[in-house]
């Protein structure tokens, strides 16, 4: 069964720092690109940053410089290091990857900043 599961989300007061998780099964990890997406209430999934399988970052513009994409495929797992969150940061936080030409999404796992 093909699976991401998303875990390091939680309340962080602004200019804090977060890390997320994300551990895929199913499928062999090291093939595929992997992206977190975001959807903060009442708007669209906005993708935040996208890794390849040679581990190159890309990033939304909003994040860039704040938001560091890793990965380990040992260990199948893609990370998202947040720095400097902002409360516009806060959102549900989604792992996204297209194994086997279809397109998995993880459960999500909530940010929110705020003092």
């Amino acid at each position: 069964q093909v699976q991401l599961v998303e875990s390091g989300g939680g309340l962080v007061q602004p200019g804090g720092s977060l890390r997320l998780s994300c551990v895929a099964s199913g499928f062999t990890f090291s093939w595929y690109d992997m992206s977190w997406y975001r959807q903060a209430p009442g708007k669209d999934h906005e993708l935040v940053a996208n890794i390849t399988t040679l581990g190159h970052g890309d990033y939304a513009d909003s994040v860039k410089g704040r938001f560091t994409i890793s990965r380990d495929n040992t260990k199948n797992t893609v990370y998202l290091e947040m720095t400097a969150l902002k409360s516009e940061d806060t959102a549900v936080y989604y792992c996204y990857t297209k194994a086997f030409g279809y397109p998995v999404w993880g459960q999500g796992t909530q940010v929110t900043v705020s003092s």
